[in-house]
């Protein structure tokens, strides 16, 4: 019996080893995912003749590079898009959106919508966001593909072990448990997550070359997030919102932030705290609601042009993000940092500040500086990361086991 179950589990980690180099890559020939995994010849042979039999799997041809040798062209391989969908989820200052992605991680299908977030109550936040995921089921049984795993990323503190959202600066509700909300109405299994986490999974994937074992990926928004990865971990703490960047403190007693505690990184950083300096508001100011990304722009391009009152507000931010970087590479030593984000457009004029102040730390004066690398836009890398989380469950835990193809138009599974 035990030699049984041993030889199932070899069978589900070789299952798993060829199916993550194709996520890995979009084809590849039996030889070269032999090369890849490590395993021989003939287990590649038959664990990708189960998987097409599967059709977890498809075989490629157009464009396979093999093609172009002489002799009888190999035959490329690659996960098959119509296997499985899963639904990513991100619900962020007034916004949500929600995409459909196939198996292979391209978009289906995306909705966005604009939500008055913080006005809304926890039950309008719960019934929109059932809403969207609702036509993107619809929308996935209609293509007759099953939809076993749903992803959302919030912005704020969640625990993933409990779906919950336990506190985020887009609303005035805590403990808002959307996982089991979304779980218990469409009957599949659901994973809440940090936003910046995610934005950090997929820039993994997206740049393993930069981002590998040991990066930073820093949010500059309305908020200011960070995402981790530290010796090939995503780092989540205890629960799962552990880095967070922007609520470090940087003046005790300073300027009020939106999480109503004074001082924090956030309330010299964010969109907020850089407007309200620009105007030359109080430290005390109540942080505004919301501003629009061409108000930044526009806060921008003045302090280009002049040493004002609006240098002088992202000469601070720059400050409070180097200040922060400095403690923290102490602890974990300098990586590469990518930041993300609106603010990335104004990365040149807090760059200059934030390295001098790195500089004067004890996480910069004793290790060489860290690259800087910006990314504008956060949506589509939150979206991927929820996606590539979605589909790794997918990959591992049902796939991997060998489990019923899902796309055969049967009943929603239910966990």
């Amino acid at each position: 019996m035990t030699a049984i179950a041993r030889s199932d589990d070899v069978r589900r980690q070789n299952r798993r080893l060829v199916i993550s180099v194709l996520r890995a890559n979009e084809r590849l020939s039996r030889t070269e995912i032999t090369a890849r995994t490590g395993l021989s010849p003939s287990t590649v042979s038959a664990i990708t003749s189960d998987l097409l039999a599967e059709e977890v799997l498809r075989e490629v041809r157009d464009g396979d590079a093999a093609s172009s040798r002489r002799g009888r062209p190999q035959v490329a391989l690659g996960l098959n898009p119509h296997a499985a969908a899963v639904v990513a989820v991100v619900l962020s200052l007034n916004s949500l959106s929600a995409a459909l992605i196939d198996y292979t991680g391209s978009v289906i299908v995306s909705e966005q919508e604009r939500l008055d977030t913080l006005a809304l109550s926890r039950e309008e936040i719960v019934a929109a966001t059932r809403a969207v995921v609702g036509r993107l089921i619809a929308h996935a049984d209609e293509r007759r593909t099953r939809v076993p795993r749903i992803a959302v990323a919030f912005q704020g503190i969640t625990d993933s072990d409990a779906r919950t959202l336990m506190w985020s600066p887009i609303t005035r509700h805590v403990d808002i448990p959307l996982g089991d909300a979304l779980k218990d109405a469409f009957g599949i299994p659901v994973t809440v997550e940090n936003d910046c986490n995610m934005i950090a999974v997929a820039l993994r994937e997206k740049n393993p070359a930069r981002y590998g074992r040991n990066f930073i990926a820093i949010l500059l928004s309305h908020g200011i997030g960070m995402g981790m990865m530290v010796r090939g971990e995503l780092f989540t703490g205890t629960m799962s919102s552990g880095g967070e960047f922007g609520h470090m403190n940087h003046i005790p007693g300073g300027a009020l932030c939106r999480c109503g505690r004074r001082g924090c990184i956030e309330a010299y950083a964010g969109n907020y705290a850089i407007w309200r300096n620009a105007r030359q508001g109080s430290d005390g100011d109540t942080p505004a609601a919301d501003i629009s990304d061409a108000d930044m722009l526009a806060l921008a391009a003045a302090a280009r042009t002049r040493d004002g009152a609006e240098r002088d507000a992202f000469r601070k931010a720059g400050e409070a993000i180097g200040f922060g970087l400095g403690s923290l590479f102490a602890i974990i030593d300098p990586a590469p940092v990518a930041i993300v984000g609106q603010g990335a457009l104004a990365f040149d004029l807090i760059e200059g500040p934030m390295l001098d102040a790195l500089a004067k730390t004890a996480g910069g004066q004793h290790h060489a500086i860290p690259t800087f690398e910006t990314d504008p836009n956060e949506m589509p890398l939150i979206r991927a990361g929820c996606a590539l989380r979605a589909l790794t469950f997918v990959d591992r835990e049902i796939f991997a086991s060998g489990a019923p193809p899902l796309a055969s138009g049967a009943g929603r599974e239910v966990a």
